[in-house]
């Protein structure tokens, strides 16, 4: 598929998720009427709230009547609040903005690799789902700096406050990129319809299986060596200073940690056993699918198997999250609370593992002889369009 094709459904991606991001964030008024809290309750209305607020243009008070500072008094209720509101106005224009961008580059990107034809349409939907968390997670980090300013507190410990900032506003990217994904994926099927077969990679099963193991591991050198406790505890405070980039381990272990484990105490081996299942489930997940990966694609390039490898890594940990809220055996009474502070967690480790996992995995499948003939008939040889 050529970059013009490629170009609408990833538009129309992008037009979609934006959209459904703004009207979520512009959602937030509705919880505020009177009658939403004796209908939804009150600690379903603090979650829905802390679902959209990140994505909404309603500033916070400390913004709406100014938390900055008067010449050299610090006077948090009399600075002046337009210079505030400005700056919280504008890093709402630019997440809005970034997410548009972000996940239009990335979708292109994977529909022309991974088409949505010849079988491949499960796979390229879940790879726009993943993808679109994680172009929610970009566009928060890069309006991040003008949001903590809007604040009046941008000089004041900003690395931990950046960390506070990124890690806001990821539940909603989760639904809502799904049904991005969806129009994306139909978009590019009606173009693909009538082109000629596109063609599978060649890839021998065995060097498929070594690049696979060898991207795996260096996700698994995130989820089980830097996420044990004692290193996680050891790599967040061992970074220290002072100004204002001091104390970046909060920062690091947002970006470097997929998970957070510790040995048994105080549970028995059997449910701390069981507990780790979600971590087995993670690489499993990463290992089956950059096993098959390769062979989707039309052609295995070092951008598209990075890719790949973050959206796999960001849907393995969604389907991590959501294996230990059944393992808790919540209620449906306090679902929505748990799936809040758990879901789409991990996100911004997911892509820097998932790059360093996918670009290994490339470079590992290239040495073992990945563009020989492959032993594997059926996924070498091209299949013929579906309708």
């Amino acid at each position: 598929m050529t970059h013009r094709r490629a170009a609408i459904p990833a538009l129309i991606g992008g037009v979609l998720l934006t959209a459904l991001l703004w009207w979520a964030g512009a959602s937030t008024e509705a919880l505020h009427l009177q009658g939403t809290t004796d209908t939804l309750g009150g600690r379903v209305v603090a979650e829905l709230q802390q679902w959209l607020t990140p994505w909404s243009y309603d500033p916070p008070t400390s913004v709406r009547f100014g938390s900055g500072v008067l010449g050299e008094i610090g006077d948090p209720a009399g600075g002046d609040a337009t210079r505030y509101l400005s700056l919280y106005e504008t890093a709402l224009q630019i997440r809005f903005a970034a997410v548009f961008v972000f996940f239009v580059l990335g979708a292109m990107l994977l529909v022309r690799r991974l088409p949505p034809v010849d079988g491949r349409l499960p796979a390229t939907l879940l790879a726009l789902w993943g993808w679109g968390v994680v172009a929610g997670m970009l566009a928060v980090t890069v309006s991040a700096p003008w949001l903590i300013a809007s604040q009046g507190r941008g000089s004041y410990r900003f690395l931990p406050q950046l960390a506070g900032v990124i890690s806001s506003g990821r539940q909603m990217p989760v639904v809502t990129a799904l049904l991005a994904s969806l129009a994306t994926v139909f978009a590019a099927r009606v173009i693909a319809k009538g082109q000629d077969p596109l063609p599978r990679e060649a890839v021998p099963v065995r060097a498929a299986r070594l690049a696979a193991t060898v991207g795996t591991a260096v996700v698994a050198l995130s989820l089980v060596v830097l996420s044990y406790e004692s290193v996680a505890a050891e790599l967040q405070t061992s970074f220290s200073g002072s100004g204002l980039f001091s104390e970046p381990g909060d920062l690091l272990r947002q970006w470097l940690l997929l998970g957070a484990w510790s040995a048994p105490a105080g549970v028995s081996f059997g449910d701390w056993l069981l507990y780790r299942a979600t971590d087995v489930l993670l690489l499993a997940l990463v290992w089956t699918a950059l096993r098959r990966l390769p062979a989707m694609l039309t052609r295995v390039t070092v951008p598209a198997m990075a890719v790949g490898t973050v959206c796999v890594t960001v849907l393995g940990l969604l389907a991590s999250q959501l294996l230990r809220v059944a393992l808790d055996g919540s209620t449906l009474k306090w679902d929505l609370m748990y799936l809040s502070t758990a879901i789409g967690g991990g996100v911004p480790a997911a892509l820097v593992w998932g790059l360093t996992a996918g670009a290994a995995a490339t470079v590992t499948l290239r040495a073992a002889g990945g563009r020989g003939p492959t032993a594997d008939a059926p996924a070498a040889e091209p299949e013929p369009a579906r309708p």
